[in-house]
């Protein structure tokens, strides 16, 4: 497989996490004994990822390099960019458009703490011959994710935070794209919440057929809410 890059997104304004979050990136609070970005960090290096671009806001990115450094104390090498406001995920990742140098990236919400290895799904994308591949799983508050819809068995859309969920499985924020994802962010409109979606990324994936999907195996959380940060701890205590 070619040489891929990796990119955390750790930005946003943690409102959901408040007060813990007034005065810190939700990124940078506890869980288990490091802080919840060591966590998707660590995956992407065991899978075998050495560049990792680390996307963060501007009022905490003095923090974030303070607190991760070079890269050395976790056998990479970390590039930084800031975004400027919350305006979505699809923006975010635009920004890694440079760092990534027209190669493959694997990109990892900040805030998603698991316990499944990435590299037999980088291989598995990779046999698929797809230019995308996003990582779904079985969750019981699906109104808070992109959920996948699916006609007759096959990837159709992905719905964002949908009232009536379509389908049992919510899109982690795992998502594996080849180069021209930023073409693709770049034809985006802000949507009623004046953010660019990775749902609308994704449906755009589906609709070409250059989607790939698997079921993410073993435990899987955001740390996005109060509930849900909590559910992290419990399961990395339970490791």
């Amino acid at each position: 497989m070619r040489a891929i890059r990796g990119v955390v997104l750790a930005g946003g304004s943690g409102s959901r996490l408040h007060p813990l979050t007034k005065t810190t990136n939700k990124h940078l609070l506890p869980v288990g004994d490091v802080p919840m970005v060591y966590h998707p960090v660590r995956r992407l290096v065991e899978a075998g990822i050495v560049d990792v671009l680390v996307v963060t806001g501007v009022h905490h990115v003095g923090a974030v390099v303070q607190q991760l450094g070079s890269g050395e104390e976790f056998g990479c090498r970390f590039t930084y960019r800031v975004q400027d406001r919350a305006g979505g995920i699809a923006e975010a990742l635009g920004l890694a458009e440079d760092f990534a140098s027209g190669g493959p990236v694997a990109v990892v919400l900040g805030d998603n703490v698991f316990d499944a290895p990435l590299r037999p799904y980088l291989d598995a994308w990779a046999l698929s011959g797809k230019r995308s591949m996003i990582l779904l799983k079985r969750v019981p508050d699906l109104e808070r994710f992109g959920v996948a819809r699916f006609e007759e068995g096959v990837l159709a859309e992905v719905v964002e935070k949908p009232p009536s969920p379509p389908s049992p499985f919510a899109v982690t924020g795992i998502y594996f794209y080849e180069a021209d994802v930023y073409a693709i962010v770049k034809g985006l409109q802000p949507s009623p919440r004046g953010e660019l979606e990775i749902s609308e990324v994704n449906t755009a994936y589906i609709r070409a057929g250059e989607m790939h999907w698997a079921e993410l195996t073993g435990e899987w959380t955001d740390a996005g809410t109060l509930e849900s940060y909590r559910r992290a701890n419990r399961l990395v205590g339970h490791r």
